[in-house]
């Protein structure tokens, strides 16, 4: 339950100092949203590349976040539960995609999986390609997005009571049988707040992409070619289309995601398949 404090000084400079980051963070948008007239929008709308940019990068981003949802869930309930030796490694190898400059995803995924890359030319021998297709598109989407699925997913995992999972134990539930009917019910929000947060860093990649797959474009990366072709006008609207839609996504996908009223403890019928 959230009690109303004193409102004192302190109060009202810490509101003062997160209206300054909200203002940072709203001005540039408005700014954005404002500057294309209807006339531009219908314009870019009406560019077939464009709408294939966008639906590229949806499906992509989608395709990527499928791909890594049944490696980061287990991986995190590891982690979340787990101690072992090099763990630390692990943890900062899973966190490095966000420090490391995208620039250097792009090139380090190409040396693997490019033409002549580790992977990319025998892989090439069966038939898979990844420069220049949609796979290396969802490729570099995935690589870039998955510490954000990995770490959110570990906190749902760590907020579930482990005395709940020995309780069912106890009472004969096998490993997996606890695991499915009662840790991910419970670590749910996390894992779809983890793949959430993936699906959005997924969709808006730009360095990683344009450095393995340049063709065929995702919407950043056309927003940018229009930027380079035709200057600031056509970039500003695609943009705000683009930002228009993703928006509307997200929106969509907060109202099917959102939490249920659930009790906070295991329902007392609830059975476990040995």
């Amino acid at each position: 339950m959230l009690h109303t404090t004193h409102r004192g000084p302190m109060f009202w400079v810490f509101w003062l100092i997160g209206a300054t980051l909200l203002a940072y963070i709203g001005l540039p948008l408005l700014a954005l949203l404002l500057h294309p007239s209807l006339g531009d929008l219908a314009q870019v709308a009406s560019m077939p590349d464009v709408r294939d940019a966008i639906g590229l990068s949806l499906a992509a981003a989608f395709a990527s976040t499928a791909i890594v949802a049944p490696f980061a869930v287990p991986l995190a309930y590891l982690l979340a539960r787990q101690s072992f030796r090099g763990k630390s490694a692990v943890e900062a190898l899973v966190d490095l995609p966000l420090t490391m400059p995208h620039t250097i995803a792009g090139i380090a995924l190409l040396l693997v999986f490019s033409r002549g890359g580790w992977l990319g030319a025998p892989l090439a021998h069966l038939g898979l390609q990844f420069w220049g297709t949609f796979a290396g598109i969802v490729l570099a989407m995935s690589y870039v997005g998955l510490p954000y699925a990995v770490n959110a997913a570990r906190g749902g995992f760590e907020a579930v009571d482990p005395q709940i999972e020995r309780a069912a134990r106890i009472q004969g539930a096998t490993p997996w049988s606890v695991f499915r009917s009662i840790t991910l019910p419970l670590a749910r929000r996390g894992i779809v707040t983890g793949l959430t947060l993936c699906f959005a860093r997924a969709i808006g990649e730009f360095a990683a992409v344009v450095l393995l797959a340049y063709y065929p474009m995702t919407a950043p990366i056309r927003i940018y070619d229009l930027f380079l072709q035709s200057g600031l006008r056509q970039a500003v609207a695609a943009s705000v289309l683009f930002l228009m839609t993703v928006l509307a996504l997200f929106w969509l996908l907060r109202l099917l995601a959102s939490p249920r009223k659930r009790a906070a403890a295991v329902p007392a019928g609830l059975t476990w398949t040995r």
